[in-house]
């Protein structure tokens, strides 16, 4: 089976569904039926492109996720750093 081919406005309205709308990759990848590797290929391609920036309500949606993420991952390391200090306190003579 070959590869398919897509058209460059079909590529564009999956990095817009990425960054104006709000969707994940994955999400987009699966509403419009293609893989989810090429829609982050795409994403990574054809978000510097000029009028493709993120912008509007998917735009928040998408920045409030990484960020929820990231603090996710912080406070994961914040709690083993405190027990690590505390095992590390208990250890001394």
């Amino acid at each position: 089976m070959g590869r398919r081919k897509y058209t460059r406005e079909f590529k564009l309205s999956a990095v817009k569904l990425v960054d104006e709308q709000g969707y994940s990759p994955v999400e987009a990848a699966r509403s419009l039926g293609v893989d989810p590797n090429s829609v982050r290929d795409w994403v990574e391609k054809f978000s510097a492109d000029a009028g493709v920036a993120p912008s509007g309500e998917g735009a928040l949606k998408a920045e409030l996720r990484r960020l929820r993420k990231e603090n996710a991952q912080l406070l994961m390391e914040r709690e083993i750093l405190k027990k690590a200090a505390a095992f590390f306190a208990r250890e001394q003579p």
